[in-house]
């Protein structure tokens, strides 16, 4: 009987130290309440995601140059940009410059929880989403489906079809720069 117990001991041991082991190195304690119930595998944040970078490495980057009410937002912008396949620190960058969010967010985002500027109905002429996580999916879908998948991958080809202004694709470079250099 003492053997037994000592085995059982030994067992439980065993399978703690492998759960906080685990823990650590996926650092779930850094994972929001989305991500953790989305549709990527929690290995995916050690996995290298873009250019030489993980999941995790990525959202750093890019939430050192969100704030304002996208504070904290990068993993939400990086688990859609991945599902939608698209490239997403130039969707972090457009959201940047149409947001104003790299300083104080702008009200269409602050209010109405539009990254994109994306014209609808619910908020003046423009569309109002439930919350900021259901605008970054919208916004980031419209990018796929609209630009991406139309061959529209660069700021440069984005910025014919998305801006009037021809040099906006200058600004979403300067926070592409910015992401890649924090």
């Amino acid at each position: 009987m003492k053997n037994y117990l000592l085995k059982m001991i030994s067992i439980i041991l065993i399978i703690s130290s492998i759960f906080v082991i685990n823990k650590r190195n996926l650092k779930i304690n850094e994972v929001t309440n989305i991500l953790l119930n989305s549709s990527i595998p929690v290995n995916t944040y050690e996995q290298v995601v873009y250019e030489d970078l993980t999941f995790n490495e990525l959202a750093l980057k890019i939430n050192n140059v969100l704030n304002s009410t996208l504070d904290g937002y990068a993993e939400v912008i990086i688990k859609n940009a991945l599902d939608y396949e698209v490239d997403p620190v130039v969707a972090t960058s457009i959201i940047l410059v149409e947001t104003g969010c790299k300083w104080n967010c702008s009200y269409l985002t602050r209010v109405c929880n539009n990254v994109g500027g994306m014209k609808g109905k619910g908020c003046g002429s423009y569309q109002k989403f439930n919350n900021l996580e259901s605008g970054i999916e919208s916004f980031i879908k419209n990018l796929a489906v609209n630009y991406y998948q139309k061959g529209l991958n660069t700021p440069e080809k984005i910025n014919k079809k998305y801006a009037e202004n021809p040099n906006w694709y200058k600004d979403v470079y300067y926070y592409i720069n910015e992401i890649k250099a924090s």
